[in-house]
């Protein structure tokens, strides 16, 4: 089909040599074929820019929010290993509430002044583990959410363009027949038509798809620093545990597992 096409394209030029058009500019040009173009391609313009417009939402919204979740994060990790007691972690930990290590602390934190009343040893670490487990699902699913939208407006925008694409070479087809002469007069509004909704689905796919290659690699970074913060929390305590002549509160037994 590619090749008829451009063999019919290449006969036209042939045909039409005599006829010379003045130069166009390409930023005009473009807008000249976005103006001229009928309503089915308008109607794909259309859907790709609310398309383009919602995929970008979406970026610089969770890119923002990432960076803010990174650095809240780094953040807590260095007022958590200098903290001498959990109690003091409890106080500050609304200060440092965009990290996702925050949620887990508190439902961990939370779980243990159920058991314990906020004082003595852990009863049941199991407990622990599963409350640490279940807040940093719920941390990560929020980290997340919409990013599947960049998925799709990556996988269907290509074949909205595609769509504009074939209805633009229809209508060259149909504009060739109504003339009932090979110009390129009669089949330019159907190509030009065919060839920027082409481009403007490419020009929505392609930043959709590495945005949510991009954000979902960091989704899964947060997910592991969500599981290291959970075990280094949950050793801890178990430490306290192991000997209970010490404050349950007290942490200085595991500064090594802090380096």
């Amino acid at each position: 089909m590619i090749h008829l096409f451009s063999a019919t394209a290449f006969f036209l030029l042939q045909t039409d040599a005599g006829s010379s058009a003045p130069p166009v500019s390409n930023g005009s040009a473009i807008v000249e074929m976005v103006q001229n173009s009928g309503p089915v391609a308008l109607a794909v313009l259309a859907v790709l820019l609310v398309a383009s417009i919602w995929s970008w939402a979406i970026i610089l919204g969770k890119s923002s929010s990432f960076r803010r979740a990174g650095a809240q994060s780094r953040r807590f990790l260095r007022a958590f290993r200098k903290a001498s007691r959990l109690q003091e972690i409890a106080t500050v930990s609304e200060q440092f509430k965009p990290s996702p290590l925050v949620a887990v602390f508190d439902e961990v934190y939370e779980t243990y002044k159920r058991q314990t009343g906020g004082y003595g040893q852990p009863r049941n670490i199991t407990a622990l583990e599963r409350a640490a487990q279940t807040a940093s699902s719920e941390a990560l699913t929020s980290m997340e959410h919409r990013l599947t939208w960049l998925a799709t407006i990556g996988a269907i925008s290509p074949f909205v363009g595609l769509f504009g694409t074939i209805m633009g070479i229809v209508d060259a087809f149909h504009g060739l027949g109504t003339a009932g002469t090979a110009t390129l007069r009669a089949v330019a509004p159907g190509v030009s038509e065919a060839l920027i909704t082409t481009a403007a689905g490419l020009l929505v796919a392609i930043p959709a798809v590495v945005a949510y290659n991009q954000l979902t690699a960091r989704c899964r970074d947060f997910g592991a620093r969500m599981d290291d913060f959970a075990r280094e929390l949950l050793n801890s305590m178990e430490e306290v545990a192991l000997r209970p002549d010490q404050d349950p509160m007290e942490r200085e037994t595991v500064r090594g597992l802090h380096k």
